[in-house]
């Protein structure tokens, strides 16, 4: 392990301030993790797959780190970091972020101490070429991804299951119109204030979303199956029952 001789004053953080409580939690958090195995992951599904509701659930049980690449650009970009400044630039012009930008984005966080266990990667890589470059990258680290869970789900389904999603703005509560419908049709259950439907959440985007999917994103998971490590996932179950394949193919 490397012992880092700095001095613990000029980190952001002033040790001694932090609350003993929150520290013991740290620490106790830490010693778990400790015994846990490295992973490294990539989630891959169509929107609306269950990858948002697993990943909070395996970054807990493994200590890993997630990396989401929009809210990563997002962060590099406010932070003003080298790679910030220059996806800035293109985002300014209009034009997409380049792949080796996020690459080296995704390569500057995953130094980071929460990315020690290793890391659940979603959103990214979108394409093969993508794929090939983050593989490049890790290879010369000396690590590769572990696996690749597939959110293997039917495109209606998904329609049934974001086109009846409905919002209640301020607060943040979903409601969907089969699943979990409001008690009263388009009003929020405690204030009986209006529902709304996110842009996002119609037919309309919903197919063109899927469409570029279908067009850029399965071939990676073909990619990665002649590597030998996609876990193809039953994402239409229930959460619990996603969750228990998770566990089975994460502890195999």
């Amino acid at each position: 392990r490397k012992i880092y001789r700095g001095r613990m004053a000029s980190s952001s953080v002033n040790l001694e301030d932090v609350p003993s409580v929150d520290l013991m939690t740290e620490l106790l958090r830490r010693m778990k993790c400790s015994s846990k195995p490295d992973k490294r992951l990539i989630l891959i599904g169509p929107p609306g797959s269950g990858k948002g509701t697993q990943s909070p659930l395996i970054k807990d049980e493994y200590c890993l780190c997630h990396l989401a690449t929009g809210d990563m650009l997002r962060a590099a970009v406010a932070a003003k970091t080298p790679l910030g400044i220059k996806a800035n630039e293109a985002m300014d012009k209009g034009e997409l972020v380049s792949d080796d930008l996020v690459v080296g984005i995704i390569e500057e966080a995953i130094k980071k101490p929460s990315c020690q266990k290793g890391f659940i990667l979603d959103g990214f890589p979108r394409t093969v070429v993508q794929a090939e470059k983050f593989d490049e990258m890790l290879e010369k680290k000396g690590i590769k991804v572990d696996k690749v869970l597939n959110f293997a789900i039917d495109d209606s389904i998904l329609e049934e299951r974001i086109t009846g999603r409905w919002i209640h703005p301020s607060s943040g509560r979903s409601y969907h119109m089969k699943y979990a419908p409001p008690k009263v049709l388009g009003v929020d259950d405690v204030t009986g204030e209006p529902l709304i439907q996110r842009k996002d959440d119609t037919a309309e985007v919903l197919k063109s979303r899927l469409a570029s999917f279908h067009r850029q994103t399965e071939p990676v998971i073909d990619y990665y199956n002649k590597k030998g490590i996609v876990a193809d996932l039953h994402a239409e179950k229930p959460p619990k029952e996603v969750s228990a394949e998770v566990q089975k193919v994460l502890s195999s």
